[in-house]
């Protein structure tokens, strides 16, 4: 993938947390569905499609309910996959059969974005950094990413408090 394809004016959006796994773990929580189904989404938000073909060039399609009950459809699209230490995606909102679909709140949201997930061996856990930024956008769609980030950020951190829930309570079965 040519890095200038991700390009824009405004710097990604960027998060990092520690983890309180081992490295594998997490790879493994993010790289098989019946993990996936268990964490993925916002604090109240339900899995309840997953289907997963993990490897470069294959996709995630999933759907969520949340809170409110609305459904949301999304996909990835692997780019790069390096066991255990690093995934790159573009992601989109999707319809059931898969198509891409534009964000249900912001149509002037990039229809496609560009993350790169890394894992790092750190203080006896795993130091997990997103980074995230429009794909193939208009300089329109970039501008709202980026004024969107202290809101990501909200979000995002409500995930990883999932995911770091999820990962504590397989540490203890």
């Amino acid at each position: 993938m040519n890095r200038g394809e991700t390009m824009s004016a405004h710097p990604p959006f960027t998060i990092s947390r520690l983890l309180k796994a081992p490295r594998a773990l997490v790879w493994e929580v993010y790289s098989q569905p019946e993990h996936l189904q268990h964490w993925l989404g916002p604090k109240g938000s339900t899995v309840t499609h997953s289907e997963l073909d993990f490897r470069v060039g294959g996709s995630y399609h999933y759907a969520m309910t949340i809170e409110g009950g609305m459904e949301l459809w999304g996909k990835w699209l692997f780019r790069e996959l390096h066991a255990p230490e690093k995934m790159v995606l573009v992601q989109c909102f999707s319809d059931p059969q898969g198509g891409v679909t534009r964000n249900p709140w912001a149509p002037t949201w990039p229809l496609y974005t560009h993350s790169t997930t890394t894992l790092t061996e750190q203080d006896g856990g795993t130091l997990m950094t997103l980074v995230w930024e429009p794909y193939e956008a208009t300089e329109e769609e970039s501008a709202l990413f980026a004024a969107s980030h202290d809101s990501m950020n909200q979000g995002w951190s409500g995930n990883i408090d999932v995911l770091d829930d999820y990962l504590a309570l397989l540490q203890t079965v």
